[in-house]
């Protein structure tokens, strides 16, 4: 047992405590943080700014029956060690190892479980109105970053809280930061107090000097309420039916304690503002909030992390938004709050006039492309595959609809690794396939991708360019060049027999080891849609066995469209169609997901054998 993780106490140990030790117990499980995540990896910044105030929650409420709402995960990893899991620290983020964010099957004290922002305050609310439709006296505390605060979700909760008059507290980690620098008309609001030392002063000192006149106490409220209303940030919230706490220092257990304490006795919507500073207590992470959010494995002293120098599709598409923004002055690139993590710093660097990070508002985000479309501008849309889930209704109804040129770079196709089941790009090809009006291509590697997305720039409707995470196959031959592909033709790659394997994607190269193994012929299909059902015929003149190989759910997706194209015709080939299954997958390395799920060279060759056999069988072999 690590000598630092024998020291800090479960939630019930921590209540029972002396106040006096919570110090020590902070200090403590801020240096065991640091020793896990430097060598497994993970989110970091975040979570070493919520160590008191997860100290502090978990003193005062009666977890677990008493319910926290984290927000997305990011800032949880203090509330998992607490809570009996920091044994399991050694295995985060790995297959069949511990979550990096919250899991109800996990443990009683994740009460949520949730991979996208801004879900903690609707969570929490449900979790009130059912306390009270059974007169439970439990608590519900959500906590929400003021990043998450961007995204309109946010405030649908609180809209509807305030009506209900819930025994609802939420909790404001304000650290000024989402994942990239936070953006927006809310943040500068919620920022303007700490700019702002009159508010403190006038507050205090006015309605402080008026209670001293007895008549004047009515008077001194109105007053205070009225200076509140001038300077605080408090005031939307209270609007909304929330009453306002705060701001107070989320580092300070001496405020934080009596604070909760307090605020525990008071029914009703409420809402406290609490100060934090992301990285707390590591200088290298204080300095560079967004470089520490999420870590690769590094050295604690000094907070040096190894750098790849590995070409990764990311990097791909970033190199290639400001080469074509060079050329194309109606080009704007549009973020959801993910610069950083869509490869877009260097393109705000360049273009800052064309440059739009929007916050965590996928839904906006989208919408927002559609009208710049609508006056002649050219949109690309920097998003992850999970997050174009959230904007799906805008896609359809807002884009797709009105045939508008918005290009979709969606990154973190396919089977992203460690961020697990919420963030798995799996289901963007079904989801957008029957769409109509919507092209979807898929690169085999690095510089085909770049074609891509020239071909989709070019394009007069909406294209999403799906890619995975992590180093891109091949390099750039020729980033002068704007190459557009034939609009929906595929490529042959090997000419064999008997058997074709289609593939869609990244996982080209595999099939090619496979085809090599089979003697099969192998297509690397580049668009999902349109499908290049001509080459399809040509293949079905002598291939009695078709074997289709995609990074997304099998369930609608490229595969499928393959099927329904055959039905179509009348053919009926032998067709198996590798893909994700219906299911969830986990987080975990991606190699070893793309073995399991057979996706890798031996699971598509053993696919293929498995089909050449039943050809045999079937007397058809010939």
């Amino acid at each position: 047992m690590n000598p630092l993780l024998e020291q800090i106490p479960s939630p019930q140990g921590l209540r029972e405590l002396p106040r006096s030790e919570l110090k020590q117990v902070a200090k403590r499980l801020r240096q065991f943080l640091l020793e896990t995540v430097s060598q497994t990896g993970g989110h970091l910044s975040s979570c070493l700014g919520t160590v008191e105030l997860t100290v502090a929650l978990h003193t005062v409420f009666q977890t677990p029956e008493d319910r926290l709402v984290w927000d997305v995960g990011h800032q949880a990893y203090p509330h998992k060690i607490l809570t009996g899991r920091g044994h399991r620290f050694a295995t985060l983020r790995k297959k069949d190892g511990l979550s990096g964010f919250l899991k109800r099957e996990e443990s009683p004290y994740d009460t949520f479980g949730a991979g996208h922002s801004s879900t903690s305050i609707s969570a929490g609310l449900g979790m009130a109105v059912a306390a009270s439709l059974t007169q439970s006296q439990r608590q519900v505390v959500a906590i929400i970053g003021d990043g998450a605060m961007t995204a309109g979700m946010a405030y649908e909760a609180l809209n509807n809280g305030g009506v209900l008059d819930a025994n609802l507290l939420v909790i404001l980690n304000d650290n000024e930061m989402s994942i990239s620098p936070n953006v927006g008309a809310v943040s500068r609001y919620l920022t303007r107090l700490l700019s702002n030392p009159l508010y403190n002063s006038m507050r205090e000192g006015a309605g402080q000097a008026l209670r001293m006149v007895p008549p004047l106490r009515e008077l001194a409220k109105k007053a205070e309420e009225g200076v509140k209303g001038l300077v605080s940030p408090g005031l939307l919230f209270e609007e909304m039916g929330f009453t306002y706490y705060g701001p107070i220092d989320g580092h300070d257990l001496d405020s934080l304690l009596p604070t909760l304490e307090n605020l525990k006795k008071i029914k009703g919507p409420r809402l406290l503002h609490v100060i934090t500073r992301k990285g707390k207590g590591f200088a290298p992470a204080e300095l560079d909030p967004c470089g520490y959010h999420g870590v690769t494995p590094f050295d604690p002293r000094n907070g040096a992390m190894h750098k790849s120098s590995v070409l990764s599709y990311t990097q791909v598409f970033g190199d290639w938004l400001c080469d074509k923004a060079a050329k194309e002055a109606k080009l704007v690139g549009i973020t959801p709050a993910m610069r950083e993590g869509s490869g877009l710093v260097r393109f705000e660097q360049l273009f800052p006039e064309r440059y739009f990070d929007v916050g965590i508002a996928e839904q906006h985000a989208v919408t927002f492309a559609a009208g710049l479309a609508c006056e002649g501008f050219h949109p690309v849309v920097a998003i992850y595959s999970t997050f174009l889930q959230r904007a799906y209704d805008q896609l359809l109804h807002d884009v797709a609809i009105q045939n508008l040129p918005v290009l979709f770079a969606v990154d973190r196709a396919g089977i992203v690794g460690a961020d697990g089941a919420t963030h798995q790009g799996a289901f963007d090809i079904a989801f957008s396939r029957c769409i109509p009006n919507v092209a979807i291509l898929a690169p085999k590697d690095a510089q085909e991708m770049r074609d891509m997305l020239n071909t989709g720039f070019a394009h007069a409707g909406p294209v999403l360019v799906r890619y995975p995470r992590g180093a891109a196959a091949g390099s750039i031959q020729d980033p002068d060049v704007s190459r557009v592909l034939p609009w929906g033709k595929g490529e042959l790659l090997r000419r064999g027999k008997r058997l074709a394997i289609l593939s869609f994607g990244t996982r080209a190269a595999d099939a090619m080891i496979a085809g090599e193994a089979l003697d099969a012929t192998v297509v690397n299909m580049r668009f999902i849609k349109p499908l290049d059902t001509e080459l399809l015929t040509d293949l079905l003149a002598d291939h009695a066995a078709f074997l289709t190989v995609e990074e997304g759910v099998r369930m609608g997706g490229a595969g499928s469209a393959v099927a329904e194209y055959f039905l179509e015709q009348g053919e009926h080939p032998m067709l198996r169609i590798l893909g994700l299954p219906d299911q969830f997958i986990e987080h975990g390395e991606s190699n070893l997901w793309l073995a399991e799920l057979g996706l890798d060279a031996v699971g598509i060759e053993n696919a293929g054998r498995a089909l050449l056999a039943r050809l045999e069988q079937s007397g058809s072999g010939a």
